[in-house]
């Protein structure tokens, strides 16, 4: 397997709609505001979240089971901003629609803006013939609040290709997340 660079990236994009919508370059300030940068990097690209939020939420002490999720665990947020409470989690959407092509596996790794926050950002691999929007979860390590801003950067894909293809893919499989569109819970 070969990392992909980003002329790889851009080429995938223009002729597969690998990634839609698509920043073919980085972009770091949207008028006089700063951002937290997105968009092609050097070997990935950085993604945004939307701005729906599922916070969790432990006023109903419930027990997290991943075979029979409550989804009153979490209180959804529509917002620029997303606060996460001390030692908590919250639940987003890439702004991205993902197309991964037979023989790429793409793994997604937080961005070090974030890192030094102490937010972990954890996003699952994504398969060869996955598509849809990735669900991110933001882990707020620390004691204090945490913010998230949305329809900026908040992690970065990185491509693998193979030299050959899988023998099956997701899409093979008929995959429980394959099209997932917005923010997607677990699903048994």
């Amino acid at each position: 397997m070969t990392i992909k660079s980003d002329r790889w990236i851009r080429e995938m994009a223009r002729e597969q709609g690998m990634i839609e919508p698509f920043e073919p370059g980085q972009v770091r300030q949207r008028g006089d505001q700063r951002l937290i940068s997105y968009g092609t990097s050097s070997y990935g690209y950085d993604v945004r979240c939307s701005r729906e939020f599922k916070v969790f939420t432990n006023i109903h002490s419930a027990t997290v089971d991943p075979k029979n999720f409550d989804e009153d665990s979490f209180v959804h947020v529509e917002s620029d901003v997303c606060v996460i409470p001390p030692n908590s989690f919250a639940l987003a959407s890439t702004v991205e629609y993902f197309r991964i092509p037979r023989n790429v596996l793409t793994v997604c790794l937080g961005k070090s803006t974030y890192a030094r926050c102490g937010i972990i950002v954890n996003g699952t691999p994504m398969e060869p013939e996955w598509e849809g929007h990735v669900t991110l979860e933001f882990s707020n390590t620390t004691t204090l609040p945490a913010k998230i801003y949305a329809e900026e950067g908040v992690a970065q894909m990185l491509f693998f290709e193979s030299d050959e293809e899988c023998e099956t893919s997701y899409a093979d499989r008929g995959g429980k997340y394959q099209g997932q569109r917005g923010v997607t819970l677990p699903r048994a």
